[in-house]
């Protein structure tokens, strides 16, 4: 297909339920109960009920062994015609991105007219496991033939191996966590605790003012009793964050800067997002909020130290922009996923560096300068919480509403992951 042949791929709208930190509302929700009820309130709000789609997908960073088929159980459990396909994705906190962008480019090139992308994540109901030993002691009396043989294995079992074993956030090749993987990049790039806790608290305000104007009355869904993510604190102010103690990197002493506030908290929750093209958007009376322009991902090599575990969106973002002869100063609004308040700072940090652009993306110059204004204006990831899988969506379907109304306006994405991965992407308002 020639490039002039590529069509739109447009954001119609989204839906998520209100996040809520781990071990609160959601506490016996798993990941199927969220991602289908976000399905049903999209399915609700643009009338989809018996529509067939050209596919559903979403993930979850966290699941259950028996949520090996999680999107297509979810959408069978929708008002959708259950011969729409769905299938799951996963790549860490960037999965909603990747399942929206991915889908964005299959409507382009025609292979579909109609889909939903988004994620899931529930901490509250982490996949729990058993022991290696206690596991092969199973498995061995599984395999018996005869009680005598069963018996004698399951003999084999020592309180020592009924111990749980939870998933770790901890990264597999270094063994650190996020947390203490992101101290180091903060403080290699200077990144104050001062700007941390100040970004942190814009998040708080931004996100407070927007539900109080009603920019969410279309965008979230009521879910187990709560009407917005209760991680918000509209009442946080600097002296207050100032008082909590580092909660990571605190093997750099005084100099520690993250905190339990300046860091995302473990959240449950999930979001989606409709996409179409125009054609079928047409055809179904339905809303063009923005068009999905482009993506890329990126990963770097943070085992050996030579890059910070969350600067992969620095890199994704040069060879975006370069593709699209863009610079940062083109962007109406910026939204850049707050894994950490330091995430963002060093990733604005790094492209507005002349020297990191030069020696590190291989450019002739900085890649332009950020206008703070216009950086997360309806509250992130600090105060509406990050259940992993389902920010994307949440981000995309509250900057495509941003942006609704101001056509040929841009928005860019950011999307830090585990693994030392990430996503950037671009949207145009219409």
């Amino acid at each position: 297909m020639s490039a002039q042949n590529v069509r739109d791929a447009v954001i119609i709208g989204g839906n998520r339920i209100p996040f809520a930190r781990a071990h609160s509302a959601y506490a016996t929700a798993g990941n199927q109960d969220m991602l289908t009820s976000t399905l049903n309130g999209l399915v609700a709000r643009f009338g989809l009920q018996g529509q067939q789609l050209g596919t559903v997908a979403a993930g979850a960073v966290m699941k259950h062994s028996k949520n090996f088929n999680l999107t297509r159980e979810s959408v069978l459990g929708t008002p959708l015609d259950p011969k729409t396909p769905a299938f799951d994705v996963q790549m860490a906190c960037a999965t909603g991105m990747e399942a929206i962008g991915s889908l964005a480019n299959k409507i382009k090139l025609g292979q579909i007219d109609s889909a939903i992308g988004g994620g899931v994540d529930s901490i509250s109901d982490a996949p729990i496991v058993v022991t290696d030993e206690l596991r092969g002691i199973l498995m061995e009396a599984n395999r018996a033939k005869t009680l005598s043989q069963r018996l004698k294995a399951l003999s084999k079992i020592r309180p020592a191996h009924l111990a749980p074993q939870a998933p770790g956030v901890n990264e597999p090749r270094t063994g650190l966590s996020m947390g203490e993987h992101m101290a180091i990049t903060a403080h290699a790039w200077g990144i104050t605790r001062a700007e941390q806790d100040e970004l942190a608290l814009a998040s708080h305000k931004n996100l407070a003012a927007a539900y109080d104007r009603g920019f969410f009355d279309d965008l979230v869904t009521p879910f187990k009793g709560l009407n917005r993510d209760n991680n918000m604190r509209a009442d946080s102010t600097l002296e207050r964050l100032g008082k909590l103690s580092p909660a990571f990197g605190r093997d750099l002493g005084e100099e520690a800067t993250m905190t339990a506030a300046n860091s995302t908290a473990l959240t449950d929750g999930a979001s989606a997002v409709l996409l179409g093209s125009e054609e079928w958007a047409d055809a179904h009376d339905l809303p063009k909020l923005a068009n999905f322009i482009d993506y890329e991902e990126g990963a770097v090599d943070f085992v050996d130290g030579a890059e910070g575990l969350l600067m992969a969106p620095a890199y994704a973002a040069a060879r975006m922009l370069k593709r699209n002869n863009l610079r940062f100063e083109d962007f109406e609004y910026l939204e850049i996923h707050e894994a950490f308040a330091s995430t963002v700072l060093a990733q604005i940090k790094a492209w507005e560096s002349e020297e990191f652009c030069k020696n590190k993306l291989g450019l002739d110059s900085a890649l332009g300068t950020i206008d703070r204004s216009r950086l997360n204006v309806n509250g992130s990831s600090l105060a509406a919480g990050h259940p992993f899988a389902a920010t994307g969506g949440r981000i995309v379907a509250s900057l495509a509403k941003e942006l609704h109304g101001k056509p040929g306006k841009l928005g860019f994405i950011s999307v830090c992951a585990a693994g030392g991965q990430g996503i950037t992407a671009i949207i145009e308002g219409r």
